[in-house]
């Protein structure tokens, strides 16, 4: 914190404890109504007391916000590798499992960031007594699903890349050819709530003549009901921001087609994530590199993971971002994801597309 706050927050610690110890003890009071009502107010007391001694020691360790549309003060710690290595990995044995622990098909980012190896987040050396990262063992035991055979990754490299202008005219376009080819059956996930309303305007224009019904996730709506319309309805189309990334579970024939707008990298104001970034960049580090890449990398192949959801299914995830195909990190990316087949011949993709939904009708 600047230290002009410094003191003010030093004083508010010290006047709220005076409080506290001031106060009668509960049992001088005997209405009952008035003692929960001393208790209560103890309580908020003493929270001010403990927020404002957090305040001061948070040091670099921590990231402190105020989020104006809640009225509220947060305070999160940078990493939480050296809470959960001293009071969880040091304790006992830990298997951990997820079906997406690796990035760039290695465990290191995960490993570093929960603790098994220190990593880049100010935390010194090993210790005596701390867990030695020789003891970590690892192991990808792949997948059920024949990825290569039942899937097809679209890059389509011509597309330019996002800009903070919104989606560009090109992207929508070609997302609407998608869906049209796939007749419906389609899980558009955006990174922004302006992704998803530019494509709502464009596609109910262009398919407005198509036997294809729009579900748009709104601000506030949750993700059950959508999914439930769009599992029951093959012809639909489910447009969607952060929260359809991960847990919707939609096999068989209403969805052949997962669509990405482009790149989930963190937006520059999410604090948590920035201060990290900053922590690296000060170490001598690549932010970008060590936060960003592997954020996005682990939302990526949980996004891409929406489509093969059992042996039967078959289907395409198309990555809207030409920046995975032309940019170095994107082959760190490509390797976070389920091993599709994978191509940039749109018309391919288109064809295929068709061929699954004839299929679908018979």
């Amino acid at each position: 914190i600047p230290q002009s706050l410094e003191s003010p927050i030093r004083k508010v610690r010290e006047a709220a404890t005076a409080v506290t110890q001031s106060m009668a003890s509960d049992e001088e009071i005997l209405e009952p109504d008035a003692l929960a009502e001393r208790a209560r107010v103890k309580g908020a007391v003493q929270e001010i007391a403990t927020i404002a001694g957090k305040l001061l020691k948070m040091g670099d360790t921590h990231v402190l916000w105020y989020e104006p549309t809640f009225s509220t003060l947060h305070l999160a710690p940078l990493s939480v590798s050296h809470v959960l290595r001293s009071n969880l990995l040091t304790q006992s044995p830990v298997i951990a499992t997820s079906a997406t622990l690796t990035v760039g098909n290695g465990f290191d980012a995960m490993a570093k960031s929960i603790g098994f190896i220190v990593g880049e987040d100010g935390d010194q050396d090993v210790k005596d007594g701390e867990i030695d990262p020789a003891n970590l063992q690892t192991m990808d035991v792949g997948s059920p699903f024949d990825f290569a055979n039942q899937g097809m990754l679209y890059l389509p490299k011509h597309l330019p890349e996002p800009t903070r202008d919104g989606t560009a005219p090109q992207i929508l376009e070609e997302l609407g050819e998608l869906i049209d080819a796939a007749g419906g059956r389609t899980l558009a996930l955006f990174s922004s709530w302006r992704g998803v309303e530019a494509a709502d305007i464009h596609l109910r224009k262009v398919l407005s003549e198509r036997p294809i019904s729009i579900i748009t996730q709104k601000r506030g709506d949750a993700v059950a009901p959508l999914v439930e319309r769009f599992a029951a309805d093959e012809t639909s189309v489910l447009l969607g921001t952060m929260s359809l990334w991960q847990g919707v579970d939609v096999p068989g024939n209403s969805c052949i087609l997962v669509a990405i707008d482009r790149l989930p990298f963190p937006r520059p104001d999410e604090p948590v994530l920035a201060a990290r970034s900053a922590l690296a960049d000060t170490a001598g580090g690549s932010g970008f590199m060590q936060v960003s890449v592997p954020r996005a990398a682990l939302l990526l192949a949980q996004g891409a993971g929406r489509l093969i959801r059992s042996i039967d299914d078959r289907g395409v995830v198309a990555i809207m971002d030409s920046r995975i195909v032309t940019k170095r990190y994107g082959q760190i990316l490509l390797n976070s994801m389920p091993p599709l087949w994978r191509t940039n011949d749109k018309e391919i993709v288109r064809n295929s597309l068709r061929r699954l939904a004839e299929t679908m009708k018979e």
